[in-house]
């Protein structure tokens, strides 16, 4: 018998094992990597939404949380994926200028904006206005950390790569059993996925693709951030991530051509330098209208949790809403309602 089983290995997959691992609980992943959203991801933890200018949500409470996450689960894994970086908002016209001297100087924001305006040092940037400074701002490469984070389970024999077949899933009045495998509980970490989920799928998960281009542009050699109508991305050895578009019709994790055209015709207006484009990523997010997560326990079988709809902002909100799960489902503390799934109930089919 083991503690949990967990379906999914995406950022909220890792938040919801390393909660477990914290616990000292033995568990086991399922995860067949159909979800691509948390491997294609920016990977940036930054505290302010930098097209109106506002605090992101809980992003005092979230933010450290998250970066000791992820400095803890960097020492154990013995890699580095995680770091501070640089984070640039280039300005458009004067009012967002005007704008940003106003949002730094709000008290709730003071601590991540920098008062001032950085000019523009780089001859292949296209930004005559020049950029606002984000503060605080880190980067999870997430790649890097899910490679890792798989091999890990996997020497372990926690890891089974395999499609879940919900069929299978028997559910008792105090554990789970799966395929033989006996558990306390199973938690579902399975993004997108959930639309295929019957015990879950009643919520309102709406998807949202965002495609990436990799690009090589020696000439470049940008180290920071910069974010206009996208994001430039630095990956070091002259490879930077450019993106990401927002699809909410399209929910496969195909690159599409009209995406490629929009974002390097954006790529085109902040640099005006060569570059090649060495690949082309997508994936889609599990986003919600209300942008809160979907988190709780289903109405019916307490011992079935999920951990899902943390939308662009899962790398930093993830490991706290893991933890808020644990806590509910080991009756130690209750869900924050604004996450709590049971705000949906009425969704419910009879």
């Amino acid at each position: 018998m083991v503690d949990t089983i967990v379906v999914g290995l995406g950022l909220a997959g890792i938040a919801m094992c390393e909660e477990l691992r914290a616990q000292s609980e033995f568990f086991v992943v399922f995860n067949d990597g159909s979800q691509t959203a948390s491997k294609t991801a920016g990977g940036l933890m930054n505290p302010v939404i930098l097209k109106r200018f506002n605090l992101a949500w809980k992003a005092n409470e979230h933010l450290p949380f998250a970066k000791e996450f992820y400095e803890h689960l960097q020492r154990y894994l013995g890699v580095d994926f995680f770091s501070d970086l640089t984070l640039l908002r280039k300005f458009a016209t004067i009012e967002e200028q005007n704008r940003w001297f106003q949002a730094a100087d709000k008290p709730k924001l003071a601590p991540y904006l920098w008062p001032g305006v950085h000019a523009n040092k780089n001859v292949n940037v296209t930004a005559p206005l020049g950029f606002g400074e984000v503060l605080q701002a880190c980067h999870v490469h997430t790649g890097v950390m899910l490679q890792h984070y798989e091999r890990d389970l996997r020497v372990k024999g926690q890891l089974r790569e395999s499609t879940f077949e919900y069929d299978a899933l028997v559910l008792e009045k105090d554990h789970v059993v799966y395929q033989g495998l006996k558990a306390k509980r199973i938690i579902f970490t399975d993004g997108f996925g959930l639309k295929k989920n019957p015990l879950f799928n009643y919520l309102p998960l709406e998807g949202s693709k965002g495609e990436y281009l990799i690009i090589r542009c020696e000439d470049l050699q940008e180290t920071s951030v910069i974010k206009s109508s996208l994001f430039l991305i630095p990956m070091g050895n002259d490879l930077y991530k450019v993106g990401a578009n927002y699809n909410r019709w399209d929910k496969t994790n195909v690159p599409t051509l009209e995406a490629k055209a929009l974002l390097e015709a954006q790529l085109r207006r902040m640099i005006n330098c060569s570059y090649t484009i060495i690949d082309h990523v997508a994936g889609v997010r599990p986003t919600v209208q209300d942008r809160r997560p979907l988190v709780g326990q289903h109405p019916d079988h307490p011992q079935v949790g999920l951990l899902n709809g943390l939308g662009s902002h899962g790398i930093t909100i993830g490991p706290w809403a893991a933890k808020q799960l644990y806590a509910a489902m080991t009756g130690t503390r209750y869900l924050p309602p604004e996450i709590d799934i049971e705000r949906y109930r009425d969704r419910r089919k009879n």
